[in-house]
């Protein structure tokens, strides 16, 4: 019998998961990665290399972490360093109300009524939209959807790290998709107006100015993450042989159904409360004289997570029995908790690793002189956009903030394209294209840590060389369809959202 020849992509994936795999553990790696830096930053600092900071115009200098002052910080900054990193107080938080969700039996009914009521053909499709819509709750999908991707595709007797590998398509790709905005969207349009107020001081950016286009790209990334998803990652994963085992797909008891019932109604009345302290202008959650956008609610998303989580957890639990008291419910908590023994090793050495790097100045110089690089080759219209695609995706790779990135980017780059022409909108909108094309294989995503501890929950064999082959083809295929929906969208001249055209004629004195 002859087998068939796999193509040459699929060999290319294969080879690249050996090569990851064969690596240390991620832990490891991460600690490697911050010795790496601290001689890197000698050396760097030993040659002089500076870069100017196009926002202050300051040098900015390579601070070595080889001399006293350096190895003090290092010495004193090891707590400060893995207390402080964000993903690790907001997993903790979280996992609060999942500890409760979960142990309740909340999450594993609704996926067995999932799997069984919802047509089989459009889970992937819905994992894949749910992650672009996550990114209404913050970076709450990577925390909540990505894992439950997996449970899911298990469920169905599919391969878990395909429904992993869908959820954070769709979590990642949410960055420049999606249908409502974000908490993400007014920090950007700031960076964004102020960087156009370098030419005209006049200008104002609202946090909207890039919905019609997140619109057509949430459209494009949920066809895209599923065909992707089910042509190519699921094929090459093959049947799943790990030992964990499928949630059980029992028909639904009249005391589940009533716990259901209760614990929609409960969640009905979580979000009234909440409505009723964020909208109107005197809400408990709004802070005086700011927009809904800027109340507390979006700024302690994390917060508002966790309750959705505990409330119908706790009712639910109630209704069935699972949850009877206190004492229960606290057990359930630290269950969950239990279960995180390997992401928190990993992030003490992920923390140190980034915070080494900041400190440095070297992810900094990397991404001034990456940007300085593109104004230097000259390049005006769809060139010069899909070039700017390839340095913010390149950039990622070693600044995982978008935020951190666009501060540093837009003064250069915003006020460059509105002298070619450009309108800021624009500018901001190819950014966010190239920063979600490589979130998903990048170890400098703050998450990536938390994939990786996922993925390892079906065989702990899985490492980052498994995440990044998996996560490849997304990659590359969204890539060349972004980048398609780009040119249709200039060569058109169509807005990227309201009072966002594409060009921009210079205010004459």
């Amino acid at each position: 019998m002859k087998h068939k020849k796999r193509s040459f992509f699929a060999r290319s994936l294969d080879r690249v998961e050996i090569i990851g795999n064969a690596l240390p553990h991620p832990a490891t790696i991460f600690a490697l990665l911050a010795f790496v830096v601290v001689i890197v930053s000698a050396i760097s600092a030993a040659l002089g290399l500076t870069a100017v900071h196009p926002g202050t115009g300051e040098t900015v200098e390579v601070r070595s972490l080889f001399t006293g002052e350096g190895i003090r910080w290092m010495f004193e900054n090891v707590e400060h360093n893995f207390v402080k990193f964000p993903p690790l107080g907001l997993v903790l938080v979280a996992m609060i109300g999942i500890g409760i969700a979960e142990g309740s039996g909340l999450i594993t009914v609704l996926i067995r009524a999932l799997v069984l009521k919802a047509p089989k053909r459009l889970i992937t499709m819905a994992i894949v939209a749910a992650g672009v819509l996550s990114h209404l709750a913050s970076e709450a999908g990577y925390v909540v959807l990505i894992p439950l991707g997996a449970v899911i595709f298990l469920a169905l007797g599919r391969h878990p790290m395909a429904g992993l590998a869908a959820a954070f398509a769709g979590v990642s790709g949410g960055f420049a998709a999606n249908i409502l905005i974000g908490s993400v969207d007014p920090v950007l349009a700031g960076l964004t107006q102020s960087a156009a107020q370098i030419i005209d001081p006049e200008m104002t950016i609202n946090p909207a100015v890039n919905v019609y286009f997140m619109w057509a790209s949430a459209v494009m990334v949920i066809i895209i993450g599923t065909l992707v998803t089910e042509k190519i990652v699921e094929p090459r994963l093959g049947t799943y042989s790990g030992t964990e085992k499928p949630v059980e797909m029992e028909r639904l008891q009249a005391d589940e159904k009533k716990g259901i019932l209760w614990a929609a109604i409960s969640v009905v009345v979580v979000s009234g409360l909440f409505l009723l302290a964020v909208v109107p202008e005197n809400g408990l959650l709004r802070h005086p004289g700011e927009s809904a956008l800027d109340s507390a609610f979006f700024n302690g998303m994390i917060t508002a997570i966790m309750i959705f989580f505990l409330v119908p957890g706790m009712v639910y639990g109630y209704i069935t029995g699972s949850i009877r008291n206190d004492k229960e419910g606290v057990k359930q908590m630290i269950n969950s908790m239990s279960h995180l023994a390997t992401y928190i090793v990993l992030v003490f050495f992920a923390a140190q690793f980034v915070y080494y790097f900041g400190y440095s100045n070297l992810g900094l110089i990397i991404a001034i002189d990456g940007a300085e690089f593109l104004r230097n080759i000259g390049f005006t219209g769809i060139p010069l956009m899909l070039a700017f695609i390839l340095v913010s995706a390149f950039i990622n790779m070693f600044m995982g903030s978008a935020s951190a990135k666009w501060a540093i980017m837009a003064p250069v780059f915003v006020p460059m394209f509105m002298l070619l022409g450009y309108h800021p909108a624009l500018t901001q909108m190819v950014f966010r294209i190239g920063d979600s094309l490589t979130n998903v294989i990048t170890p400098m995503m703050s998450y990536f840590a938390l994939i990786v501890a996922f993925a390892e929950k079906y065989d702990e064999d899985y490492g980052i060389g498994t995440i990044i082959s998996t996560m490849l083809p997304y990659s590359v295929v969204l890539g060349v369809f972004w980048a398609l929906l780009l040119i249709l969208w200039m060569t058109l001249g169509l807005p990227v959202g309201p009072e966002a055209p594409l060009h921009y004629v210079p205010v004459q004195p």
